[in-house]
C-alpha cells in the first residue's frame, strides 16, 4: 500500500497544481493573484533617498508578498522586505511607505504585517516591531515632515 501512496502522491501533486487546488480543496490562484495585485501596489513606492523605487533597487520582489485567507472577505497580508544595506538608516521608514500605501489603496479587508527578510538588517528585530505597531504608526504620520517625506515616496509617478 506504502509503494501505491508513495507513486500516487507526486501524480497528485501534479494534479492540485495544474487545476490551482490545494489538497484541502481551495483554490490557490486568487491568493496568488491577490499577491500580485499587492506587489503592484509596492513595486513603485520611492526609496527615500534615491530616485529608484523599491522594485528596481530590489528591496521588493514578487516572491516577498505572502496572501492567506483569514476568512471569506479577509485576507492576511504579509511583506517581508529587503534593505539595499545591512545597516540601512531608512528601513524603518521605507516599512512605514508600504504599509500607508497598502492602507489607502487596497480594495479587499485585510490585515497587514511588514517584517525585513531575515538577515538582511542589523537591527531587524527592533524595527520589525516598530512597523507593525499601530501606535507608533499613527504618531509617525501626525510628524508633518515625516508625513511629506512618506508622500512623496508613495505618490505615483504621474501624481
Amino acid at each position: 500500500m506504502e509503494i501505491v501512496s508513495s507513486r500516487l502522491s507526486p501524480a497528485l501533486e501534479k494534479i492540485f497544481q495544474l487545476s490551482g487546488l490545494n489538497r484541502n480543496g481551495m483554490n490557490t490562484e486568487p491568493m496568488e493573484e491577490k499577491a500580485l495585485d499587492v506587489y503592484d501596489v509596492i513595486r513603485s513606492i520611492r526609496d527615500p533617498e534615491k530616485p529608484n523605487t523599491l522594485e528596481e533597487l530590489e528591496v521588493v520582489t514578487e516572491k516577498c508578498v505572502e496572501i492567506q485567507e483569514l476568512n471569506e472577505d479577509e485576507f492576511l497580508i504579509i511583506i517581508r522586505f529587503s534593505p539595499t544595506v545591512p545597516h540601512c538608516s531608512l528601513a524603518t521608514l521605507i516599512g512605514l511607505c508600504i504599509q500607508v500605501k497598502l492602507q489607502r489603496c487596497l480594495p479587499f479587508k485585510h490585515k497587514l504585517e511588514i517584517y525585513i527578510s531575515e538577515g538582511t538588517h542589523s537591527t531587524e528585530e527592533d524595527i520589525n516591531k516598530q512597523i507593525n505597531d499601530k501606535e507608533r504608526i499613527a504618531a509617525a504620520m501626525e510628524n508633518p515632515n515625516l508625513r511629506e517625506i512618506v508622500e512623496q515616496c508613495v505618490a505615483e509617478p504621474d501624481d
